[in-house]
């Protein structure tokens, strides 16, 4: 049985049930979800600005006109006024590392003779519009905004665009920062339509990137057959794995994530019986603090879990086998040997908080287990990678008997008479 007089259980990986129960709690549900969201969509496409006034009346107190849905200067004016002297150096500073971040990360181009006569490369071209939704939930979000919207600028994408519920001073800064022009305040599955199909305000984009709630995942999902999407991203998670270290530490990271929302995932994996029980111990006192009203509670108890392990290798079995969100390690750790996560952080000094806000790269990250087959977004998300092949004489007719056996083999006549046909003279 789990040790429940600490904030977060403590149990072994003998206790197979409650570890499953952890481990399985990323199996999002979005089907009841989409059966709600999917009439407003069709609201969306069928009445346009019309739809997106009534929802937004109806849940975010707006009050406006249809085009008062786009976000004036004026108001982006005050908001300058209302955030503290610092925000916007701070905005600047930490759109300065993870634009130069994006620039290490952006593909080239290139072209290479695979032989004589066979030359092939590859173009890159930047999506034409891109829609970043910015949730209006507990807390404002500014970083997201700065992670969604910056890899789009570096890849070239011309028209970005903003959504978000009741835009927050912050929110409407840090777009002015990036010098964005177009913001709406719009948000839940009515956004996601929005985008998606356009309406006379705002016009449709080529994807649609940004975290959301479980209404905005289920509309990304449904309108993914006909607009680009990054991911459908569920609760938020991290996973740590410590042999040693301050545990006061620790606890502070499991309640970094924790106090995102009640469904917030939080999990330490140590060999240490005695460090496990002195970070349920520091998680405890550091709750004591923490404003009123904070979900970190609810999240500890509901999904969190320290789990006392056999060694490093089961934790790193099992940090597999999970796939975190966010993965914090020790200095030293034998990186090669983790094979999924959405972003890793090394070391005492690399807590998951600057990930979110200023080293660099992106905290957009693949939640429920997705970092078994995706990374984090990135600026290869915002552009289309073109390839280029040009042959000469000699080319292709050193390539032609590989090109008409396999082109034959799969019984296209025609593909193989293509390059018959050029070569007769």
């Amino acid at each position: 049985m789990p040790i429940t007089q600490y904030p977060i259980p403590i149990l072994s990986t003998r206790n197979r049930g409650h570890l499953q129960r952890i481990f399985s709690r990323r199996a999002q549900r979005l089907e009841e979800a989409e059966r709600a969201v999917a009439p407003l969509i069709r609201a969306v496409v069928k009445e346009g600005d019309r739809a997106l006034v009534r929802y937004a009346r109806r849940w975010d107190g707006f009050e406006g006109k249809p085009a008062e849905l786009a976000v004036s200067r004026r108001r982006i004016a005050e908001a300058k006024r209302a955030v503290p002297a610092g925000f916007s150096v701070a905005v600047r500073k930490a759109a300065q590392n993870i634009r130069r971040y994006c620039r290490w990360q952006m593909p080239r181009q290139w072209q290479r003779n695979m032989n004589s006569g066979v030359r092939v490369g590859q173009l890159i071209r930047p999506l034409e519009s891109v829609g970043c939704y910015i949730p209006g939930g507990r807390y404002p979000l500014p970083s997201t905004l700065l992670m969604t919207a910056i890899p789009a600028q570096v890849a070239g994408v011309k028209r970005v665009v903003v959504t978000t519920p009741r835009p927050a001073p912050e929110i409407l800064v840090a777009a002015d920062v990036l010098g964005i022009q177009e913001i709406y305040t719009v948000g839940g599955a009515p956004a996601i339509a929005a985008l998606a199909y356009g309406t006379k305000t705002v016009a449709a984009v080529s994807k649609i990137v940004g975290p959301g709630n479980a209404y905005v995942a289920a509309a990304k999902r449904l309108v993914a057959r006909d607009t680009a999407i990054d991911f459908v991203a569920g609760p938020t998670e991290v996973l740590l794995i410590a042999e040693d270290g301050n545990p006061a530490w620790l606890a502070a990271d499991l309640l970094a994530q924790a106090e995102h929302d009640r469904d917030a995932t939080a999990v330490l994996l140590t060999p240490s019986a005695k460090l496990a029980q002195a970070v349920a111990r520091a998680a405890g006192q550091q709750l004591k603090s923490l404003p009123t009203g904070s979900p970190a509670a609810s999240a500890l108890r509901r999904n969190g879990a320290i789990v006392v392990v056999r060694d490093l290798d089961e934790a790193i079995s099992l940090a597999n086998r999970f796939a975190p969100e966010h993965l914090w390690v020790p200095a030293g750790f034998p990186l090669g040997r983790i094979d999924n996560a959405g972003g890793i952080f090394v070391g005492p000094f690399s807590p998951e908080a600057a990930g979110d806000y200023a080293a660099g790269p992106n905290h957009v990250l693949p939640t429920g287990g997705i970092a078994r087959l995706r990374g984090g977004l990135s600026v290869q998300d915002f552009v289309k990678i073109i390839s280029v092949q040009q042959l000469q004489p000699a080319g292709l007719r050193r390539l032609a008997p590989t090109i008409t056996s396999l082109a034959r083999g799969e019984g296209l006549e025609a593909h193989a008479r293509s390059v018959e046909i050029r070569l007769r003279h």
